[in-house]
């Protein structure tokens, strides 16, 4: 038997809003958010978590009404703090990051502590649903730093490459706490990507 777990980036935000915790969803970001509860129409989810940001549990809200579940909200999930302030530089920023994972800026999370709180919400995620399908609602760079944890090839381009893709669904299949396969699938084209398998034919 296994796990499957479906991390969710969250549909667009308004960005005029500065607001790390209570961005909203932009117009578009709204809309976009169907294309979440018609992907899982024919998948049943047995629970629905999320960072607690705004953008990221309103993204959720109509694919947890459509399932008749609620939301439980946990920090570990929410993206990476980049300082105290907004920076206007941000691809500069994350180049450093991601060539060196300890790199953050004052009061300000690096790549590595994104990591290990994302992978410690997701082993409790996997030892309190074992064998069940979850879905957790998450951030671009928090999701990427997991990806890279499983799939240490996944570096700065492939972030930047998914930068601007928002919603899109990661799903993880997991044997125990053993990752068998990453898959990326894209909302809009309706295209799926393997990062790696080693599940057996």
């Amino acid at each position: 038997m296994v796990t499957n777990i479906y991390f969710i980036r969250h549909a667009q935000p308004n960005l005029d809003n500065h607001d790390d915790f209570q961005r909203e969803l932009s117009d578009k970001g709204l809309q976009d958010c169907q294309l979440l509860t018609q992907y899982f129409k024919q998948i049943p989810i047995h629970a629905i978590l999320s960072s607690p940001y705004k953008r990221a549990y309103d993204t959720l809200k109509p694919l947890a009404k459509n399932k008749h579940l609620s939301i439980q909200t946990d920090s570990r999930f929410r993206e990476r703090k980049i300082t105290s302030e907004w920076i206007k530089d941000f691809d500069t920023f994350a180049q450093k990051q991601w060539a060196d994972f300890s790199y953050h800026l004052p009061a300000g999370e690096s790549l590595q502590d994104v990591q290990i709180r994302m992978l410690d919400g997701l082993t409790e995620a996997l030892h309190t649903y074992p064998d069940k399908t979850i879905v957790i609602g998450s951030h671009g760079t928090a999701i990427s730093s997991l990806i890279h944890y499983f799939y240490p090839d996944f570096g700065y381009r492939d972030f930047f490459l998914l930068k601007d893709t928002m919603p899109f669904i990661l799903k993880l299949e997991c044997q125990g706490r053993h990752c068998l396969s990453i898959d990326l699938y894209n909302v809009f084209t309706e295209q799926s990507f393997t990062y790696f398998s080693n599940k057996a034919d």
